[in-house]
């Protein structure tokens, strides 16, 4: 407490307009996504991490909901993550992705979401010179990941 007031000062603290907006916005975002049916995101790895867009958008939704929220309970989640480089077991930069491990933190455990992953790596092997030896195998995981998105799309149509 502050000598000569009876309340402590976040008590006595009126919350400024911005920051009510900001709080109205969170739980909007968490209210819709625990409304929705099902769930698309495509999250590309940048800079080793999730971009600062859905970092943001997922700290504004545990804002809204509560960090123990499970805001996607049940829900048909389909993550669709991409690499450009090759960051797979006995790759050199084997962990070096630090955004799937965290998407599946948030989806699958945080947010409790029946989730999907589709991921490929090496899309940036058609366009780098230095990754040409690499072509053919980014092919086939193109391939596969296209597979993927297809088993994964008649499962989630059929629902």
């Amino acid at each position: 407490m502050d000598p000569g007031h009876d309340r402590p000062v976040h008590a006595r603290v009126r919350p400024h307009p911005a920051h009510r907006e900001a709080l109205d916005l969170a739980a909007s975002l968490a209210e819709e996504l625990q409304a929705a049916d099902a769930v698309l995101l495509a999250v590309p790895l940048y800079n080793f991490g999730v971009s600062q867009h859905f970092k943001t958008w997922a700290d504004l939704v545990i804002a809204g909901a509560g960090p123990a929220a499970p805001v996607l309970k049940d829900t048909p989640t389909v993550l669709a993550t991409v690499r450009g480089g090759g960051y797979g077991p006995g790759t050199p930069r084997e962990g070096w992705d630090h955004s799937t491990p965290y998407l599946r933190r948030v989806l699958a455990d945080m947010w409790q979401a029946d989730l999907s992953v589709i991921e490929r790596e090496l899309t940036l092997a058609a366009t780098t010179p230095a990754m040409e030896p690499l072509r053919d195998l980014a092919a086939r995981l193109h391939s596969e990941a296209l597979d993927t998105a297809h088993e994964v799309g008649q499962a989630l149509a059929t629902r």
